[in-house]
């Protein structure tokens, strides 16, 4: 089993307000990058991953060192242009039916584990495979006035993380396609999902959080230690 990595880490995260990418922020003593790829770099079944950053952006160096399996692209104006830039940097080595993994650059709690997990989920499985987790959580749903107006069966439901994990050339023909069309996705299950596939969802763990403000830094920081790490 073939296996590639990409990692969008162009964003500025200007709604996280620290004056750099979050990506960057320091999490019990690493870059947050950092911690999002070991998990990747530490699967040996993944032969080489691309970082997707912003062009004229070297603080990723910090991140990932000397480790000669990442190299960088420039990403563009929306994370589904910079999924499809990493794609198209693996043209030439990765073949179509390789499996292509995709991870948030601000996951910095994802496991070895979950990496495993996805791996075990993939045999025999044509549509591909993404970390997700049951809501547990009653949903409301809200007016325009923010109060609430109806509640949502959350049957059914799961909240999304990643790494998602699909084959490379449907996973570069879908979001070729979804940009082409204007529709600007924001996650590539979301792409394969309107090209006709399927996705499996694999359970994963529900510190696997997305860095997006400065409680997520905190609460990422008690995981991290609630694991030794």
């Amino acid at each position: 089993m073939t296996a590639w990595a990409v990692v969008p880490a162009a964003g500025a995260g200007r709604r996280f307000g620290a004056g750099r990418p979050k990506q960057y922020l320091s999490l019990a003593g690493r870059p947050v990058l950092s911690r999002a790829l070991a998990p990747l770099l530490a699967e040996p079944r993944i032969k080489g991953l691309v970082l997707v950053v912003a062009e004229g952006d070297d603080a990723w160096r910090d991140a990932v060192g000397e480790d000669h399996r990442v190299e960088t692209v420039i990403g563009g104006a929306e994370r589904c242009h910079s999924v499809l830039a990493g794609l198209d940097a693996l043209a030439g080595r990765a073949a179509g039916e390789d499996w292509v993994f995709v991870h948030d650059a601000a996951r910095p709690c994802l496991t070895e584990a979950e990496v495993a997990a996805l791996f075990r989920a993939l045999a025999g499985e044509a549509s591909g495979a993404l970390l997700a987790v049951p809501l547990a959580d009653t949903l409301k749903r809200a007016d325009d006035e923010g109060r609430a107006r109806a509640t949502v069966p959350r049957d059914g439901l799961w909240r999304a993380l990643t790494p998602q994990v699909f084959r490379y050339g449907a996973l570069r023909a879908a979001l070729a396609a979804a940009i082409a069309e204007g529709e600007l996705v924001t996650d590539e299950a979301a792409a394969m999902e309107r090209a006709g596939h399927r996705p499996r969802l694999v359970p994963g763990a529900s510190g696997n959080i997305k860095i997006t403000g400065p409680a997520d830094l905190d609460l990422a920081a008690a995981v991290l230690t609630a694991r030794q790490e």
